[in-house]
């Protein structure tokens, strides 16, 4: 369940609009967007996940070539730069979150629901 705030607050969205300008969203944390952006959060998090273990797999292969590195790196590359951007959205909304008085919730449930339960954001 997406965590409501208890006033608009502006949300960094994991995508990034023309000319890689990073998107805002003025959000209660409820809206039909947020959720969208969460969705993306997770696939998001989830590929990069998948990406480590590409990668791991490559860098075991002495026959790996340097067009293969470079295009591992160039998609490293991205999935940190998404997986970046997910942790500042969600550390901002944490903070929003403990700042904001009668909000109700504590800070663990302003993150997208996929915590806790195994997802790409659970410890291992």
């Amino acid at each position: 369940m997406p965590h409501r705030t208890a006033g608009p607050t502006t949300r960094l969205l994991p995508w990034s609009g023309a000319g890689e300008q990073p998107c805002h969203l003025l959000t209660d944390g409820g809206g039909y967007v947020s959720r969208v952006a969460d969705r993306v959060e997770a696939v998001q998090l989830t590929m990069g996940s998948e990406l480590l273990g590409h990668a791991r797999e490559l860098l075991r292969d002495p026959r790996a070539d340097a067009g293969q590195l470079r295009y591992l790196a160039t998609r490293l590359s991205e999935a940190l730069r998404d997986a970046v951007r997910v942790a500042e959205s969600r550390g901002a909304r944490l903070l929003h979150a403990e700042a904001s008085p009668g909000s109700g919730a504590s800070p663990g449930e302003a993150e997208s629901p996929e915590r806790g339960e195994g997802g790409p954001g659970a410890t291992r």
